[in-house]
């Protein structure tokens, strides 16, 4: 009798493990989709059309920033970045190609990391964006960017 028992949990166990692992990727495409969808229609429509609104909203306030450009270290507020997003000339403005591209995207429970592409002005920044879920919405918590001219 014993052994039927423990053939009946190990299923019933195995069966639990393969509805949270369907259930974890769901919310994995889910979550893809809504990082991929803020990425596009606000991190680089905003960068593009230099709207800070737009450009504020995916991300967290304290947010840092942190890199370099042409060699020169870079470090700002979220606050100090979006204020120099609106005093320069925007992309869409400058009638340089602007091109916003996602390199790669690996999620983890509430925490994500995105390497993107923008290339922008005579620059292309190759940027690392951590993400964070934060009552329901992925916003970025920190980003950190180079100049890479290619």
């Amino acid at each position: 009798m014993k052994p039927i028992v423990l053939i009946a949990v190990w299923f019933f166990s195995l069966t639990g493990l393969t509805a949270q692992n369907t259930t974890t990727m769901e919310n994995q495409k889910t979550d893809v989709l809504a990082i991929s969808a803020a990425l596009e229609n606000n991190y680089f429509e905003g960068i593009y059309e230099g709207d800070t609104a737009l450009l504020g909203a995916i991300f967290n306030p304290g947010t840092l920033l942190f890199g370099d450009i042409k060699g020169v270290p870079y470090a700002k507020t979220v606050d100090q970045y979006l204020d120099g997003v609106k005093n320069r000339q925007s992309p869409k403005d400058s009638g340089k190609p602007f091109k916003g591209e996602i390199l790669s995207l690996h999620i983890v429970n509430s925490i994500a990391v995105a390497e993107a592409r923008v290339r922008m002005y005579d620059f292309v920044y190759h940027d690392f964006l951590s993400f964070h879920k934060i009552n329901g919405k992925w916003l970025i918590v920190n980003k950190m960017l180079t100049d890479t001219n290619q």
